[in-house]
């Protein structure tokens, strides 16, 4: 899945910082897991939101992938500030899985 970026190759640097955090329950990064929607950098500001979804609504492991994306992306980016932002449109679904992801998972 192509995540979207205003700032494609910082977006690729965050993505290297993300594919760090690990779903719990399924042992696949949640880039290659195809979470991650967005990633914007906001330089004035010293900010970057990124966009993601979860495989569900109502994922246990929620908080917790989300608190780990937000770590991830600022220890790669000293200085700025990192918002999360949870997104259930277009819903989540196996389709999203990278191709190392589908190897990594045996699909």
């Amino acid at each position: 899945m192509q995540i979207v970026s205003n700032n494609p190759s910082l977006s690729r640097r965050a993505s290297e910082a993300l594919k760090k955090v690990i779903d719990p329950e399924i042992g696949l990064n949640i880039v290659d897991l195809g979470l991650i929607y967005q990633i914007d950098f906001f330089e004035e500001e010293k900010k970057i939101v990124c966009t993601m979804t979860l495989t569900t609504q109502f994922c246990p492991m929620g908080e917790s992938i989300t608190d780990a994306a937000k770590f991830a992306i600022q220890d790669a980016f000293a200085g700025y500030e990192a918002d999360i932002e949870l997104t259930f449109e277009p819903a989540w679904n196996y389709d999203m899985i990278s191709e190392e992801g589908r190897m990594f998972l045996n699909m």
